[in-house]
Formats: structure tokens, sequence, C-alpha cells
């Protein structure tokens, strides 16, 4: 088992706060975070050194001065700051300061009673059951013209199905798909990353997509990567089955992602089972399942 990284030894209870941070900041690059969010993170927590003293030690921090940092940042920095920005800077300190803790740097976490405040995006919108039926239809009409292409219906078939987001779907390999195993065919859904592994996972395929796909794989011949265009070629491919199917809507991943999840919990799926099927957290499917049963007509 791979040793879990721990802070420097040079970091104590006296380190000031921005030799800490860069102490964090080798953490989360051996944990092989994306740059996305290792700069959002290490930006975050960065701000307070703009609001604490600059001689502050990380074992001087208390609650009440973390509390007043994110009241400052939310009404008196004079810098726009969204529900959904603050909520992500509160969990980024927390996340700073249950690292120092956690490793022994710090015998009382400071951010633990910090309120976490959560910023409920709007909602997502989701295919109608008739405009589902329309969309698998034209790129069903694909593979039955004169110059047939199971392209389009392979990959709108597949992310409705399976509700995979537009990264795994670029990094899908031909090797993740097991198509004649003793269970039945399958998608592996696999990460490079192993902070990411958490959301690899194993999802049921229907034999007639196996049919569709293999028509794709006689008419393209991949070598390894299963969809090997850029983002924005499956994009467009995508936004023409949408306006073939007739939708005053822009067919997107994301809308192909909450279709499915709305439709596997209106089956009478276990909540549990369609979070695993997202491959997210329970800390994130909180929202996520908010949100699917407010489009149930659930929640208002």
């Amino acid at each position: 088992m791979a040793k879990t990284p721990t802070p420097p030894t040079h970091i104590n209870a006296k380190t000031l706060l921005p030799a800490a941070i860069n102490g964090w900041e080798m953490y989360l690059l051996d944990q092989g975070r994306s740059h996305h969010t290792l700069k959002a993170f290490l930006s975050d927590v960065r701000l307070l050194t703009k609001f604490l003293s600059p001689d502050q030690t990380i074992g001087g921090v208390t609650t009440e001065e973390l509390n007043r940092f994110f009241t400052w940042m939310e009404k008196d920095r004079g810098v726009a700051c969204s529900p959904k920005t603050l909520s992500r800077r509160i969990t980024s300190v927390k996340s700073f300061f249950r690292w120092l803790h956690q490793h022994g740097t710090l015998s009382v976490d400071p951010a633990e009673k910090v309120a976490q405040r959560s910023a409920i995006s709007p909602l997502p919108q989701v295919l109608t059951d008739d405009e589902y039926d329309a969309v698998l239809l034209a790129a069903d009409r694909h593979r039955r013209s004169k110059k047939p292409d199971a392209r389009p219906y392979t990959l709108v078939a597949l992310i409705l199905h399976t509700a995979i987001k537009k990264s795994e779907c670029l990094g899908i390999h031909i090797n993740h798909f097991e198509l004649d195993g003793k269970n039945g065919p399958f998608l592996f859904v696999r990460y490079a990353s192993p902070a990411n592994r958490y959301k690899e996972r194993k999802i049921e395929l229907t034999d007639d997509w196996v049919v569709a796909y293999e028509e794709y794989l006689s008419q393209y011949h991949p070598n390894d990567q299963a969809f090997p265009w850029s983002p924005r070629r499956l994009e467009y491919l995508l936004e023409d089955i949408g306006n073939e199917a007739g939708l005053n809507k822009h067919l997107s991943f994301d809308m192909c992602r909450w279709t499915s999840a709305l439709r596997d919990y209106q089956s009478g799926i276990e909540p549990d089972k369609v979070r695993q099927k997202l491959g997210v957290s329970k800390i994130q499917w909180r929202e996520l399942f908010i949100k699917i049963r407010q489009l149930n007509g659930e929640l208002k």
C-alpha cells in the first residue's frame, strides 16, 4: 500500500501560513490532483494571507478568525463572490486545515466548526420522454441511410444509457468495453489519476447498443481511443442530432447525463445505485439528488 503523503517535517504549529500552504501544494501534487483543482484550491487558501496578519502562524488561527474571513470575503472585500465560489473556498480552507490536523501538525482543526454554505445551482435541462425517443430515432436513421453511419447512435445511446461525462467519454479505450462476458456486456469507466480512482465504475450495457457499437467498429476502425475525435467535434455531433430530432433545446453531454440519471430514478433504481452509476461522492450526491427530485416534481 502506498504511503500517504504527510506534511514536511519542518511544518509545525509555529509555521507561518504561506510556508504551510506551500507544503500543502506539494501534498496535492503527490496526490495527482489536476492542474485546475490545484490552482483553485491554492488560490482560495492564499486569500487567507491577505486577511490575516503577515506573521500569523497556522497554530494561532482560530475558528472565529476563519468565520470573519469568510464574512469579509462575502461582504467587505469589494470583489464579487458568488454563493458557489464562497462554498468552494470554504471547502478549500477546510481541506487545508483538515490535512494539517489529520497528520498531527495541529492538535485542533480550527476549520472543523466553520459552517459549510451550499450553493445550489440552477436546475439542468433534461429530455422529456418524447424528446428522448426523438433523439434516439434521429441518431438511428444514420445507421439506416444509404451510407450507413453508426457513430451518432453509438455515441448518443451510450451517453443516455450510462450517464458518463464528456471527459469520461473521451477517456474510453476499446479495451474498456467487455462485450462477451458471462454476466453480459459492460463499460469500465477508468481514470489515469489515482486521485480519481473512487470515480471508477462498471456499468451494464444493452445488447442492442452492442450491435450498434460493432457496426461502428467496422466502419471507423478505432485503434485505441473508442471515440478519437476532439471534444468540440463530439459536441457538434450531439448538436446535429438534437437539431434533426427537432429539439428546441441544446443537446449536450450534460443534458444526456442528467436525463439518464432522472430516468433511472423514475424507473425505481435505488438512489445510491444512481449515485454509484454517476461516479460521484456521497457529499456531491446531496445536491445532485435534490435536483433530481426537483426535476421529478417532488420538490419545489
